[in-house]
C-alpha cells in the first residue's frame, strides 16, 4: 500500500489543494510563555503532589487514633 493519490479523484483533490494557503502555526508567536507555563504546570504538580502525601499521612494517623482508642468486646454469642 503506497502513499498517495492512486485513482484520479484523489490525483485531481491534490492538485486542487497543494496550493492552498494556510495558516503556519509555527510562524505565530505564542502569547503564553512556554518555560513560564511549564514551571506553572511543574508547580501545580509539586503541589498535587504534597496534597497527596499529606493527605495519605493524615489517613494513617487517624487510623492509628482510632485503632488506639478502639474498645474490643467478646462476643459472647460464639464462644
Amino acid at each position: 500500500m503506497g502513499v498517495g493519490a492512486d485513482d484520479y479523484i484523489d490525483k485531481m483533490l491534490v492538485q486542487k489543494y497543494q496550493e492552498e494557503k494556510v495558516d503556519n502555526h509555527e510562524n505565530v508567536e505564542s502569547m503564553v510563555d512556554p518555560d513560564r507555563m511549564l514551571e506553572v504546570m511543574n508547580d501545580y504538580a509539586s503541589t498535587l503532589k504534597n496534597m497527596m502525601s499529606l493527605s495519605q499521612r493524615l489517613n494513617i494517623a487517624c487510623y492509628a487514633i482510632n485503632a488506639k482508642s478502639a474498645r474490643y468486646q467478646k462476643n459472647l454469642s460464639q464462644a
